[in-house]
């Protein structure tokens, strides 16, 4: 059987690592225990040596600092080298290995901001980020290009909800989808901001719908009008989303 120990060696590099990443990104020891969900006595202990890491300590710090500080012996199932194989916590503590059936292209509807009379269609692509370890999305062929969106995916087992969530210096995007119906589309709520008049943002809620993309079929992006061929369809798609429950839009 393999040493599971940390060595004197392997606590040396461990503490050397977190007082690295304490300085590079210059947040306090206090910051970091609360991201790890560990008392900041605990951590002042482990740093001075004055305790043991236990394998739950240095899990959580993994978790907040979202780099490896176990040596590979030690990483079990949980890491391949330096890359995370579940996601973390507050991500889900999903594996690739059951959510890899998400992975790909979907085609997006949104209401047009714009035109009300309108809906808007992108591309949203689901992948596996292997130094984040969990899933990604990515949105392009958007008429209002500079207004995409990328993020991490959260899939916790208590909702059974999928969350795309855009976190850009504080600053939230948060879309809240159904798990995938048997023709694999998801429906749920987006809440962003929308763009008006100057500088002026205002929070807005809107129903959205994602279907996967077959790459024998053709897709027509941008605003689509009443006018277009495929419009009739799109709208189908996103008025699922309230018709069929899967999401509310509450009356003020």
């Amino acid at each position: 059987m393999p040493d599971r120990r940390l060595s004197n060696d392997d606590v040396e590099n461990v503490i050397a690592r977190v007082r690295e990443e304490l300085a590079r990104r210059r947040i306090s020891r206090q910051r970091l225990a609360d991201d790890a969900r560990i008392s900041v006595s605990t951590l002042e202990k482990v740093l001075s040596g004055r305790r043991t890491f236990t394998l739950a300590t240095l899990v959580r710090l993994e978790e907040a600092l979202g780099v490896a500080l176990r040596p590979s012996r030690l990483n079990g199932a949980r890491r391949s080298g330096d890359h995370p194989l579940i996601a973390a916590d507050d991500l889900g503590n999903y594996a690739r290995a059951q959510v890899s059936w998400l992975e790909g292209s979907y085609l997006t509807v949104i209401p047009s901001f714009g035109d009300r009379s309108s809906i808007s269609a992108y591309r949203t692509e689901f992948c596996w980020d292997d130094q984040r370890g969990c899933l990604t999305f990515r949105e392009t062929d958007r008429a209002d290009g500079a207004f995409a969106q990328h993020g991490l995916i959260a899939m916790p087992t208590q909702t059974g909800h999928i969350y795309l969530v855009t976190n850009r210096h504080g600053q939230n995007r948060l879309a809240i989808l159904s798990r995938p119906t048997s023709q694999g589309s998801m429906h749920g709520i987006l809440a962003t901001l929308l763009s008006g008049r100057g500088a002026q943002l205002t929070p807005v809620a809107a129903p959205i719908a994602l279907t996967p993309m077959d790459a024998s079929s053709k897709y027509v992006f941008g605003r689509i009008s009443q006018s277009q061929p495929d419009f009739a369809r799109y709208r189908t798609l996103l008025h699922r989303t309230l018709d069929d429950g899967f999401a509310v839009l509450m009356p003020a």
